[in-house]
Order: structure tokens, then sequence, then C-alpha cells
């Protein structure tokens, strides 16, 4: 019988990539039982005065799975599905994503369980308040470093960066990124996860000797990483033919006209009846015959039972774990080129070490030097995985697991335990 997608465990997913990579690797017991699972986990209680006059509580969690090669860094996120689980599984790719863009960095994340559509901006700086009082033992510049997530923003940030620097009784920037640019936030930041996607598949393309001007593109989640990505790609030449959001999926099989897609989605927060485009059916998007397909939304979309209508030369994930395992064995019978979560999303942490970097030094960069640095860091990490990918004959997916694995390892093996 085959497993709907949303009765998978995320977190059951991360393992079972881990010790496939870790086999490749041949990781010896004693390392694997060091570095597989979450340091530290904390599930916090959230009460919050709602508009209304009564108090509602949120469940909540920070999880730290790694500090072997630096701090832990890693994203909030609000949202109704948010599990603990889910956020171990974030967590843990965390750790491998840093490693893989070799960032001085470990692996964290965060979460709320609740639904911030039907929150007003009192309502959620007051649970952003709270829940970073309740994480307040665990984050810190040198320690734990949040970051914007699914439904979070820079204001978020800054009602973090605030909350922490208030305790302490004085500014610390540093304790979060992706914070405004007025708070020590890095210009490129916003951009940088669709940014890095772009550049990514800069180099399937070289790799596949694809011509990316003219390649037709499909955009599964037009939020922030999917749309810059679509922007990025159709400044390149390439064909937008079909994007989605929460709301709806369009598509143009002559290519959408990306700017003027942002710019409604800005006024309306949706997609929904975008002139010259027609609606299709989520299921219909992901089967689309194109050369680049873009899942950029939440884990599992892509899985045993539609895996298969996939018609895509490369997929690029732009979301972080959007192909099950499942489907990831059978993409590679199809002979389709995937660029793993962890190294195709990588841009954003890339960009936040930068912003992290800028406010220890209290020195700022121009965007074009965030842009070329980024460039060059995705380019080396993707080259870093390819090498591995021909080499050794396995999947993207392996070989960037068995990369960020093996560095993740190499630490822990040279610290050694204590006491």
């Amino acid at each position: 019988m085959l497993t709907k997608a949303s009765e998978l465990n995320a977190y059951d997913v991360a393992l079972e990539n881990f010790d496939t990579a870790a086999d490749a690797l041949g990781l010896d017991h004693d390392t694997r039982e060091m570095i597989k699972y979450p340091e530290r986990v904390l599930t916090v209680s959230v009460p919050v005065l709602m508009d209304d006059g009564h108090i509602r509580r949120f469940e909540a969690y920070r999880v730290q799975h790694s500090s072997v090669r630096g701090p832990a860094k890693g994203g909030i996120r609000y949202h109704p599905q948010v599990t603990l689980d889910e956020v171990k599984a974030l967590a843990t790719w965390m750790t491998w994503k840093c490693a893989v863009v070799n960032i001085p960095f470990g692996g964290a994340k965060g979460g709320v369980t609740c639904d911030p559509k039907h929150m007003s901006q009192h309502e959620l700086e007051r649970l952003t308040r709270r829940y970073t009082s309740g994480i307040l033992p665990l984050i810190g510049p040198e320690q734990d470093i949040p970051a914007p997530d699914v439904y979070t923003n820079p204001q978020t940030m800054a009602w973090i960066m605030d909350t922490y620097s208030m305790t302490k009784g004085y500014a610390i920037p540093g304790v979060v990124t992706g914070k405004p640019i007025s708070l020590g936030g890095s210009l490129g930041r916003n951009e940088a996860t669709g940014r890095g996607v772009f550049y990514t598949v800069q180099s399937a393309c070289e790799h596949l000797h694809l011509p990316l001007k003219g390649a037709k593109v499909v955009v599964q989640g037009f939020g922030n990483a999917g749309s810059i990505a679509a922007q990025l790609l159709y400044e390149a030449g390439a064909k937008v033919i079909a994007v989605s959001d929460s709301r709806a999926c369009i598509l143009n099989r002559n290519g959408l006209n990306i700017p003027e897609l942002m710019h409604m989605k800005a006024l309306t927060g949706h997609v929904e009846g975008f002139p010259e485009s027609e609606p299709i059916a989520p299921a219909d998007l992901l089967a689309l015959e194109c050369d680049i397909l873009v899942p950029a939304a939440l884990e599992n979309t892509i899985h045993a039972e539609n895996a298969n209508s996939v018609r895509a030369k490369i997929v690029a994930e732009a979301a972080n774990g959007p192909l099950t395992p499942a489907a990831d064995r059978i993409l590679e019978r199809k002979n389709i080129f995937v660029i793993p979560d962890i190294l195709c999303n990588a841009g954003g942490v890339t960009v936040s070490y930068f912003e992290w970097v800028q406010d220890e030094q209290h020195l700022f960069w121009e965007a074009q030097d965030v842009y070329d640095r980024l460039e060059k860091v995705m380019k080396n990490a993707f080259r870093d995985v390819l090498k591995i990918h021909v080499d050794k004959k396995v999947s993207m997916r392996i070989a960037a697991n068995m990369l960020g694995i093996s560095r993740v390892a190499e630490a822990v093996q040279i610290r050694g335990i204590y006491p």
C-alpha cells in the first residue's frame, strides 16, 4: 500500500536519509551515535493575550541538533501543522546544510503551532515575545541564532532581537538574522534563498548541457524563495509557465510575466486570477512537462503516489524535504536530476552567516558583495556535491548528505567527547 504524504513523518525521513548517507560513507557506530540525534529539545507553553481579551495557549519548540561546528542556526516557523518531529527533522537538515556550504554553524529549528493568517499583528507580536522568553536560555549570538521561516519575517526577527536585548540591557543584533536593515540586517538577505536556488539551477543546467534561455520552468509555492527564483530565472531568459501558492495554481504555456505576477502577489497576497493565465489543479501542476520544476512549498509534496507523474529534467528543491525517499527513488529511475534541498536552498543560511559576520564585526557590505560571495559559496558547494555524485555513483541527495555528514563527523572526531 502506498504511503500518503500526510502520513509521512518528516523526522523518520531525515533519519532514513542520514542512515543511507552514513552507510555510503562507512561511518562507524560511535560517530553515528554522536551526530545523528538532537543535542537539545525544548518544548514551551506559550500563553498569549488575544485581542478579544481571552488567553490562548500555543505549543512551541526549539531544537538544537548540533553545535559541533559552531553556533546552532535555523529558522522559526509559524504554521498550524508544526509538530515536534517536523522541527527535529528541519534542525537535522540544517546541520548538514550548513556543513555542505561549509559555514561554521550547526543546525537548529523552531516552530509555533498556530495559524498566523487568523491572528492580528498585535497578537503575533505578543506570541513572538512570549515565545522568545520561553527559548531565552537556548538562544544567543554565540549559541543559537534564529531566522525567518514559514510565515515569519524581518518584523518577527525584530521582535525577537528586541526581547532578547531588553533582557540583557543593550542591543544585540547578532542574536537573529533576517532582520530589517535598520537593525543590522544584511543587504541581499531577503532574496538569498531564491538567489541560491538560481545559482544551483545554473550549475545544473551547465552540467546537463541544458540551455537556461528558453527553458520551461514550473514553480510550486510562489512565496519568498519560489518567487525570487522565478524572477531570476525569468530574467535569465527562462519561460516560467506555471506557479502556485496556497490559494491557486495558474498556467500560461507561453510564459507568465513574473514581474507583473510578483506585483499582483504583493498587492493581493495571492496569484489567483492573474491575467492571461488559466487555473489548473495542484496535481496537474506537478505533472506538467517542463525542464525545471522548483518545489518551493512544504515537506513531502512529491511522494510515492505522484512522483511517477513528474516530467521535469531538473527538480530544484527550494523547500525543505519536498521529496520523500520513495519519490527520490522513482525520480532517480526516471533519470531526473535532483538538486537536493540541503544544497539548493542553502542560500538563505549562507547570507544569514554573512549577516551574522557583519553584525559581529559592526561592518556592513554592499549588496553586490553579498551576491558575489553567495554565488561563489553556492557554486563551490554544487561542484563538491557533484564530484561525489560522479565519483561514487550515488544520487545527488546521497552525495550532499555524504558531504555534510562527513564534515560534521570529522569535527566531532577531532573534538572528541567531554567529559
